[in-house]
């Protein structure tokens, strides 16, 4: 079981890296991605912070941590060469923060994030016919999500990806320790969106294909 989208007190959480490894591990999971809020004002101290942890992680673990940064109310133009810096850096997952409907968020950053590669685009709100389209020609995931508030689109998101058969990921986004639910709940969340059983499978044999490659 995975879940790539997590943040610590290195962004706006509350946990240590560490701390939010642990209590994945217990929850059942064994793969977690560190994937804290960045833009210019902080990536040359989040991303350092989150590869020396990543990197320092016991190796014989049964838990796999990886290293992410999830890039955070962008302006447009800087997504692009964003994304090529943490690729540069050393940083395996990279997430768009997308247009939820309860955060300001610019006009555009959907489009914007898919066209400069990132990996997930999280919580993607309304997502238009021809952004779908792009995440799935581009193979780019997009999150079905258990945090609250983020979650009110999660059914036109997957709506969406079944009509274009774009990607989809389940995740939860976490913040705090009552944010990190059991796998099974988490699968309900994809239920809860209109995902068959068996969709909610598919999605996580992508997942696991794309933790593969990394």
């Amino acid at each position: 079981m995975y879940n790539l989208h997590t943040h610590s007190l290195l962004s706006d959480g509350s946990l240590l890296p560490s701390e939010i490894a642990v209590r994945y591990l217990a929850a059942g999971y064994k793969v977690v991605a560190i994937t804290d809020h960045v833009d210019y004002s902080n990536i040359d101290l989040v991303i350092p912070a989150i590869l020396k942890f990543t990197r320092n992680w016991p190796k014989d673990s049964k838990i796999k941590v990886l290293p992410g940064v999830e890039l955070t109310h962008l302006p447009l133009g800087q997504f692009a060469s964003m994304v090529k810096y943490c690729r540069k850096k050393g940083i395996k997952i990279i997430i768009g923060h997308g247009q939820t409907t309860v955060e300001p968020v610019f006009q555009g950053t959907n489009r914007a994030a898919l066209e400069a590669d990132i990996d997930i685009l999280a919580h993607p709100g309304y997502i238009s016919d021809d952004d779908t389209k792009l995440a799935q020609e581009r193979g780019i995931f997009l999150e079905i999500t258990s945090r609250e508030g983020h979650n009110r689109t999660n059914s036109f998101v997957a709506k969406q990806a079944l009509k274009f058969k774009a990607k989809m990921i389940l995740s939860h986004d976490s913040h705090e320790p009552e944010d990190i639910i059991s796998p099974a709940q988490l699968r309900k969340v994809g239920i809860k969106a209109g995902l068959t059983v068996s969709q909610v499978a598919s999605i996580y044999k992508d997942t696991a294909k794309f933790l593969e490659k990394i």
